[in-house]
């Protein structure tokens, strides 16, 4: 006799929402805001359907949105002027940098309401779009790059960030983050560290979200696609080092990492549904190709039935309304 006992809980909609094993909850979902410096009203991209460039007041409203609507966190960009680049990204610790002055922003809007993270690194502040200062030969200096991030941890921290995050795959941020947050009086702002960050070709949309300049790759620093291990081990070391949580990024394409990350991790784990994966959805829906929605939806569930706690993605707002 065939047994359909699967089958049978698979009879109705309300059959299958009692017994799926994986949610998507508000909560575990964290929404990117880009801010632009210089505008005073949203700026669309073309090359992520939907998404825009905030002002710092949109940027605030939007957070508040966010927050009314259950999201667990918002992870802050900004996005200077051309003529504030520099070759050490210098607008990233300063006061009134454009990312400091939404965090405080931001704060003064929803307090406590959400989760304020921020993007510890310097691409967006480089004239050379790189996360770290360059030493001889165009090299980036690891060690003259990671002090620079434990001042702007320090400066994010003092704006109003609950969580820095660093993600420039530098040796040793995490430790140097935390020794600098800690003799600063900020013990209690938590570091999500960007740990398997992998040199994608699904970057390319969020370098239109925060025009940078980069020309080259990040290959030396990045992890290369064809390495799972190495994911974990990175994830370990920053784990040892003091990270309140770990990232995998991208997320879809390296479901076998966030899977093998969550197999070892003692923290939360978060992953980043990335400017290209998530576009790539948005294109094919405009052109009838598939449902984006339910594709967006599906998408997500992957990464969480992989093993993933937390789940960057641009489409945060519209899993929200679907429920």
């Amino acid at each position: 006799m065939t047994d359909l006992r699967p089958r049978r809980l698979r009879t109705t909609p309300a059959m299958r929402r009692l017994v799926a094993q994986t949610h998507i909850n508000p909560a575990n979902l964290v929404l990117p805001i880009f801010v632009q410096e210089g505008i005073d009203a949203p700026v669309d991209l073309s090359s992520l359907p939907g998404v825009q460039r905030q002002s710092l007041d949109s940027a605030a409203r939007l957070a508040a949105q966010a927050a009314q609507a259950g999201l667990g966190g918002v992870m802050l960009f900004g996005v200077p002027r051309e003529d504030k680049k520099d070759p050490w990204g210098t607008q990233a610790v300063a006061e009134d940098g454009i990312l400091n002055k939404a965090l405080e922003s931001v704060r003064a809007e929803v307090g406590n309401a959400i989760v304020i993270m921020a993007d510890t690194c310097l691409d967006e502040f480089t004239d050379h779009g790189h996360c770290g200062v360059l030493g001889a030969g165009g090299v980036v200096d690891n060690d003259a790059t990671i002090e620079i991030y434990a001042n702007q941890a320090v400066a994010q921290a003092r704006a109003g960030a609950h969580i820095v995050s660093p993600s420039g795959m530098m040796d040793n941020q995490v430790a140097a983050i935390r020794c600098g947050l800690d003799a600063h009086g900020f013990a209690d702002v938590g570091i999500l560290a960007y740990a398997a960050k992998y040199a994608s070709a699904f970057y390319g949309p969020f370098r239109e979200a925060v025009a940078c300049t980069l020309e080259g790759d990040r290959r030396t620093y990045q992890l290369d696609p064809a390495n799972a291990r190495e994911g974990r081990l990175e994830a370990e070391i920053d784990i040892a080092q003091g990270a309140d949580m770990v990232m995998v990024k991208p997320a879809g394409y390296y479901l076998d990492v966030i899977a093998d990350v969550a197999a070892i991790s003692p923290v939360p784990v978060a992953a980043y549904q990335v400017s290209g994966e998530y576009a790539m959805i948005k294109a094919a829906g405009e052109r009838g190709w598939i449902d984006a929605d339910a594709a967006l939806r599906e998408s997500v569930v992957s990464i969480l039935r992989a093993g993933a706690d937390i789940v960057l993605t641009y489409g945060a707002m519209e899993l929200v309304g679907e429920r």
